[in-house]
């Protein structure tokens, strides 16, 4: 949003409140949506889903009302049962729709909710239609992929357009082109690309690589890529290329008169120190003014960008660095990338370099546990799901509570932190959650009984936003500076009410619990400098320009804990 618009929009009750969108409309929506298609190119992982979330804020700040979409090719339902391995976190909307990370990026960068309807997955498109068919809705057609798989596919990406009064609906598809799981989201762009004339543009990301050898920056992969893409019936308007090394006026006219492409459409996304650098980048090459005149739209002027390039002036001035644990048995960052990315807002606001540190649960024992976690100003004590890793977790989670250092249990973590609270001050030495030992007589995590008898794994579990009324007198509840909150969840397993007046008594509180299922959803111990848990994942709702009040709170004490230790 344009400093302009910040400025002038009406005030809003903060975003962990059950408040209204983060964009405050101030025109009438115009009368036809205009759908941006981003496919990608010579190999995935470019940043298809930081290109389509700059866009959406480059066009979100010229006061349009925008969302941003995520097609993947893969079979599965969603990414819930996915390894993070495979395919990093999970992020959970609002609604309780598991979808792929891009979700977060586009959440993040402009404060858009998103829903169900903003990912669709291959799984999803043949479930959707194949049930159709059963119910004899096709009346006895032969089910075929064009065209009622992409008349499917169609309907899903025009769908927030009609549906939600969006001026801009903007759509990347997983994958690369090429791919023979991607041909039909193709197929389906190439067909509304006709059906919408002058309301849609399709911008495609490809990347030039240099060879050190040589010396070389080479264009023939995006070459190719763009007559792949021709070959498939679709002529891209724009094209990012993303690169190591700066790209010459030259090279970028070459590659206009290679691929049909107008040399003012061909912009390079160059690596940054920060992901929220791109916008700026891109604006600053025009590519909001040339997708508004390919759409044959007015341009206006060119907005300041104010909060953001306020952010980012006070993420490069932050020279002092912040050292946080984050205690899991995912050795890959995309596997926490909302937390990684919450902390590091959090840090910016804390005028901090938040560096993290990832500490594999497995390795840590009750000899190695100081040694492992030294050096930290504070801990996470990470979600996740299954047994691999946890006794490592609870050994770290108390050396932690008995050290008295600043951390923070996510989900699992929080779990954690009652499971060890229980073996060590509650004195029951066989207290676990039912989840990864379902004999123990002392069940102080157990699953909820609605979900006893569930035996499919995905989309099962307690998803989505849900509200949580916060204890008055506790941290939490100043943390946060409203009674009641709403935050997202992704989990089975419950804080085992049976026990709450045994951990109150010997000083863990439960200070957050659902209004409605009496659920136990914050846990805290006062006494301590910051010891507090979450059952549910606070870093989905964490964005640029309103950092999560727990993230901010657990940074700013994590600094004065370093302090006290270098003093």
């Amino acid at each position: 949003m344009c400093s302009a618009c910040w400025n002038n929009s009406s005030k809003k009750e903060p975003f962990w409140t059950n408040s209204p969108s983060f964009i405050v409309k101030s025109y009438s929506p115009m009368a036809e949506t205009k759908y941006i298609f981003v496919t990608g190119g010579v190999a995935s992982s470019l940043g298809k889903g930081i290109i389509a979330s700059s866009i959406g804020k480059l066009l979100q700040a010229r006061g349009f009302n925008i969302t941003i979409q995520k097609f993947d090719p893969y079979i599965n339902i969603d990414p819930g049962t996915l390894n993070p391995y495979e395919h990093g976190e999970c992020y959970v909307t609002d609604d309780g729709q598991e979808t792929d990370l891009d979700l977060g990026h586009y959440e993040r960068f402009t404060g858009i909710k998103t829903t169900s309807y903003n990912n669709f997955t291959t799984g999803r498109i043949y479930q959707s239609v194949i049930d159709k068919e059963r119910r004899g809705d096709y009346l006895g057609k032969t089910i075929q992929v064009v065209p009622h798989i992409t008349d499917e596919i169609k309907r899903d990406m025009l769908y927030l357009g009609k549906k939600g009064g969006y001026d801009f609906v903007i759509t990347e598809i997983g994958g690369t082109i090429g791919d023979i799981e991607s041909l039909p989201f193709v197929e389906a762009i190439r067909q509304l690309k006709w059906e919408l004339g002058k309301n849609a543009v399709c911008i495609h990301l490809t990347y030039v690589p240099y060879l050190a050898a040589a010396g070389e920056l080479k264009t023939k992969p995006t070459q190719h890529s763009v007559k792949e893409l021709q070959s498939e019936g679709i002529q891209p308007d724009i094209l990012v290329l993303r690169t190591e090394h700066e790209l010459n006026a030259g090279l970028c006219k070459k590659v206009a008169n290679f691929c049909n492409v107008s040399p003012d459409a061909v912009f390079q996304s160059p690596d940054m120190p920060s992901i929220y650098q791109v916008p700026v980048c891109m604006q600053d090459q025009g590519i909001d003014r040339v997708i508004l005149e390919k759409l044959g739209m007015p341009v206006g002027e060119k907005p300041s960008l104010g909060p953001w390039r306020a952010f980012l002036d006070r993420r490069n001035n932050a020279t002092e660095e912040l050292h946080i644990g984050l205690v899991g048995k995912y050795d890959l960052q995309d596997a926490y990338k909302s937390i990684i990315e919450a902390l590091q807002q959090a840090g910016v606001y804390n005028d901090r370099k938040v560096r993290c540190h990832f500490i594999n649960s497995e390795n840590i024992t009750n000899e190695n546990v100081a040694e492992m976690l030294q050096g930290m100003a504070g801990y996470v004590i990470c979600p996740g799901f299954g047994q691999r890793g946890t006794e490592g977790k609870l050994i770290a989670t108390r050396y932690c509570r008995e050290q008295n250092l600043p951390t923070f249990g996510i989900c699992l973590g929080m779990q954690m932190m009652v499971v060890e609270f229980a073996r060590n001050v509650l004195g029951y030495a066989d207290a676990n959650s039912t989840e990864l030992n379902s004999k123990t007589k002392h069940n102080v995590i157990d699953i909820m009984e609605e979900q006893k008898n569930i035996t499919n794994m995905g989309g099962t579990m307690r998803l989505g936003g849900y509200e949580c009324a916060v204890k008055a007198a506790s941290r939490s509840r100043e943390i946060y500076g409203s009674d009641v909150i709403r935050e997202r969840h992704r989990h089975r397993y419950e804080f085992n009410s049976d026990f709450l007046a045994q951990y109150e008594e010997k000083g863990m509180k439960c200070v957050g619990t659902n209004p409605e299922s009496g659920l136990v959803e914050i846990v805290e111990i006062p006494t301590l400098k910051w010891f507090i848990g979450t059952q549910f994942h606070p870093e989905y709702s964490s964005t640029v320009l309103e950092p999560h009040p727990l993230f901010l709170d657990f940074v700013k004490t994590a600094i004065a804990h370093q302090s006290e230790v270098e003093a």
